[in-house]
Order: structure tokens, then C-alpha cells, then sequence
């Protein structure tokens, strides 16, 4: 599975942005997507996840202001960000956990300026 993500950007604090995450074949039969994230000098995060059943998981650190979501039609998931803060601050990867393995897509930079 190739995976290709985009909306990332330069953004205000408190502010928000959509990250898509794009699959190169149908994610009905994946049964796990999710979003990691990377900032300089840290280790890399999982930020959340969702099931193919629509179960979703958060990080503490952003609980109440991401919202993740997957539409099996358009082969996507999605990160709906709001209330951005500095320390949102990474690159953001999109990932798939499916029978075969687990796949990882190109990052996007997503920047929080104070």
C-alpha cells in the first residue's frame, strides 16, 4: 500500500488544518489507520488511530481538538486539526496496519507559529 499525504502548512496558534492521507488501493479490508507525527529532535509519536469498524484513539496531548476520521470510498483518512499550538509542531505521517504489514507514508510538515 503507497500512502500519500498532503495538507500540511504553515498555521497560526489556534488555528486549524486538514491533513488528508490518500491509500493507492481500497482500505475497506485495512484495519487500522492512523496519523504519527515527528518533531525535531523527539522520538515520533503516534498522534491517533482508527479501526475499520470506526473506533478512533487519541494522544493525551490532543484529545478534544484532533479529530480523525477514514471514508473507505475515497480510499482516505483524515486528521481534522483545530486549537494548533506551537508544540503541534512536526512532520505528520500517515500509516496503515493491514495482514501484510504495516506501511508508512511520506510525511507533511505542519508549523505552528506562536
Amino acid at each position: 500500500v503507497q500512502l500519500q499525504a498532503s495538507g500540511g502548512g504553515l498555521v497560526q496558534a489556534g488555528g486549524s488544518l486538514r491533513l488528508s492521507c490518500v491509500a493507492s488501493r481500497s482500505i475497506f479490508s485495512i484495519r487500522g489507520m492512523g496519523w504519527y507525527r515527528q518533531a525535531p529532535g523527539k522520538q515520533r509519536e503516534l498522534v491517533a488511530s482508527i479501526t475499520n469498524g470506526g473506533s478512533s484513539n487519541y494522544a493525551d496531548s490532543v484529545k478534544g481538538r484532533f479529530t480523525i476520521s477514514r471514508d473507505n470510498t475515497k480510499n482516505a483518512v483524515y486528521l481534522q486539526m483545530a486549537s494548533l499550538k506551537p508544540e503541534d509542531t512536526a512532520v505528520y505521517y500517515c500509516v496503515a496496519y493491514s495482514s501484510s504489514g504495516t506501511y508508512m507514508g511520506q510525511g507533511t510538515q505542519v508549523t505552528v507559529s506562536s
